[in-house]
């Protein structure tokens, strides 16, 4: 090989390190740019669902305090039959 080869070997070596390490970076940003979108989401539903909760878990407590009495287990013996 030549001289002018092996340079030319070398820079396209180089060029092909360097369109990895793009790449890399590329995938690294899309990565945090969803990260950042998905957490943002999270937090603006987040309050919502919890006010869904908050309602349905204070229906839920009106509606057992207006009702009858909820069963027990029984006497606590088990299954209940002598042995």
């Amino acid at each position: 090989m030549t001289t002018k080869n092996i340079l030319r070997n070398g820079i396209t070596l180089q060029r092909v390190r360097n369109k990895r390490g793009q790449t890399l970076v590329e995938y690294a940003l899309i990565l945090a740019f969803i990260s950042v979108v998905g957490i943002s989401t999270l937090i603006a539903t987040g309050t919502q669902i919890k006010g869904t909760f908050t309602t349905i878990d204070s229906q839920l407590a009106s509606a057992g305090n207006g009702g009858a009495a909820p069963a027990t287990g029984g006497s606590g013996s088990g299954s209940g039959h002598g042995g």
